[in-house]
């Protein structure tokens, strides 16, 4: 099963997963709120089913949300349609081939997405180009191998086809969003059976 094949046959049950993940998700929506606050136009990619989405418009001027599988995509636009939230674009679209011009957003959202790229640093070289410059990068992200009972959780999950890349610490998130060059603004690990590994990260 490819990666894509996944996410368009659990988007109608994604929500429901987080039941068991979600203690950390009402922490992560409030320090992402804060990042995009005031900005004018906000991108967010693999919004999924919009839970993010909801949250950011309310405080941006302009949100353009993206995810690459159609039924996230249409699951995405039914909540958008329902919260009446019209500075809300949502569309179809790879984080390795976004359509957008350069430094075209304010602030670039990509949560809980990095340990499933396949290609980390073609994941990010997409998201710096459309970053102004100056403009905030926030990551949260799942990190499965904080701790022994996440670690042992997420190589479960791998065994029913969860489409994982890799699994991060708090600290190797950090750390590889580093080394491609990105700046630490703020970081905060975000307890929970699996833990969020938050941070924000702006580019000199």
């Amino acid at each position: 099963m490819s990666d894509r094949t996944y996410w368009e046959r659990h988007a109608s049950h994604y929500d429901a997963s987080l039941r068991v993940l979600g203690r950390p998700i009402p922490r992560m929506l409030e320090l992402t709120r804060e990042a995009v606050r005031g900005r004018g136009r906000v991108l967010e990619v693999a919004a999924g089913t919009g839970l993010v989405t909801g949250a950011i418009a309310e405080v941006s001027g302009e949100v353009v949300a993206t995810d690459y599988a159609s039924a996230m995509v249409a699951v995405l636009a039914g909540r958008i349609e329902a919260l009446g939230l019209t500075n809300v674009h949502c569309e179809q679209a790879d984080i390795y081939t976004l359509r957008f011009e350069p430094e075209s957003f304010d602030a670039v959202v990509a949560a809980n997405v990095l340990h499933l790229v396949p290609d980390l640093d073609g994941a990010l070289s997409a998201l710096r180009r459309v970053l102004k410059r100056g403009g905030k990068l926030v990551t949260p992200t799942f990190c499965h191998d904080e701790t022994w009972l996440s670690a042992i959780l997420s190589r479960a999950a791998s065994l029913t086809g969860f489409p994982s890349h890799r699994r991060f610490t708090a600290r190797s998130l950090r750390d590889a969003l580093e080394a491609f060059g990105a700046r630490i603004a703020r970081a905060e690990t975000l307890p929970g059976v699996v833990p969020i590994g938050y941070v924000e990260a702006t580019f000199d």
